[in-house]
Order: C-alpha cells, then sequence, then structure tokens
C-alpha cells in the first residue's frame, strides 16, 4: 500500500507531495500522525496564498503602484493597451476581481483592466472641482490655512470626519473639504 499526500498547485501556492510506500514509512518512522500533521498545516498555508487576496469585497479603493501602468481592454497581457498612466499614487476604484487582474475605474470614469501587483491598497484622493482648495490646520473653514491645493493633486488620504478629510502631500498635511476630494467614503 502507498501513504500519499499530494497538494495541488494554483496560482503559486505551494506544492506538496508526500508518496512513500507503507514498509518505508515505518523504515523511516514515519506514522499516520505526522502525515495528518503535515497535511493540516498544508491546508492552513492556503490561508495564505494569492488567491485570498480575491476574497476582497468589491468595490473597494486603491492607488497605483507604479510610475508607469497599462490599462488594458480584457484581463490579459493579450489584450490591447487602452491607456498608459503614468501617475504614482493616482486613485482607482476596483471594481471587479479576476485572477491577477482588476477592472478599475479612474476619477474619470474610464474602465479598464490592470494587474493587480501595479496597484496598491493605499489609500490616496485626487483634488477635483475648479478652482484652489484651502488646505487647513484643522478640520473647519475657520481654521488657520496652511496651503492652497490645486486641482489634480495626488496626495495620501487620512481620516475623513464631519465633511473634513486629513490630506497629506509630500509631507504638507492638512484638512480639505471631503467634496473636494476623488477617493473618498464607500466606493
Amino acid at each position: 500500500m502507498y501513504a500519499a499526500l499530494i497538494v495541488a498547485v494554483a496560482n503559486g501556492q505551494v506544492v506538496i507531495r508526500f508518496i512513500l510506500k507503507r514498509r518505508a514509512m515505518r523504515l523511516y518512522g514515519i506514522g499516520m500522525r505526522w502525515l495528518l500533521s503535515i497535511l493540516v498545516f498544508t491546508i492552513g498555508l492556503g490561508a495564505f496564498s494569492p488567491t485570498v487576496a480575491q476574497d476582497t469585497e468589491v468595490p473597494y479603493w486603491a492607488s497605483i503602484a507604479s510610475s508607469e501602468v497599462r490599462m488594458r481592454v480584457g484581463p490579459s497581457r493579450d489584450f490591447p493597451i487602452e491607456w498608459v498612466y503614468k501617475r504614482r499614487g493616482l486613485p482607482i476604484k476596483v471594481v471587479r476581481v479576476q485572477e491577477s487582474w482588476r477592472l478599475v475605474e479612474d476619477p474619470d470614469g474610464t474602465r479598464g483592466w490592470m494587474a493587480s501587483s501595479l496597484l496598491s491598497r493605499e489609500r490616496t484622493a485626487l483634488v477635483i472641482g475648479e478652482g484652489l482648495v484651502a488646505m487647513r490646520d484643522a478640520a473647519s473653514d475657520q481654521a488657520n490655512l496652511k496651503w492652497n491645493v490645486e486641482p489634480g493633486v495626488v496626495g495620501k488620504l487620512g481620516a475623513c470626519e464631519s465633511g473634513w478629510c486629513e490630506f497629506d502631500v509630500e509631507g504638507r498635511a492638512g484638512w480639505v473639504p471631503e467634496g473636494r476630494l476623488w477617493g473618498t467614503g464607500a466606493p
């Protein structure tokens, strides 16, 4: 008789093959408890595999993690490139997950597919609207003005409360009205 433990490979998961004749198991002092321990451990490793990331509920916010990212018309390198983004940190909305590809929506509403390895879960926001927006030292219109920020500026998004969001642009942090930022709230 043979004892066997075979774990399949799927999307980069671990492969373990353990096939020994029963006689060999006795020779090496390997019992069924040890075999069962390996099986339990291997199943536990599955919880930390890349496929768990696909269990994230969509939609969710993400940002572009690379200095150049291609948006494609389909979820594969075989599909043509629709847009090339050269804006690290640009917030995007992930609306669908398919293996290692994400269907995303940019601030203009354009949808396309990006490789998940080029995206980050870091929350960022984009200043929108017309004219400059005041960045203040507290979440209030009466708070001191720190800087004026123009539309198109991207920064790290902090906590949002009472219609104001913490916003950090390359170390210059303050509070900006939530209505002037794209990438806040529920996606």
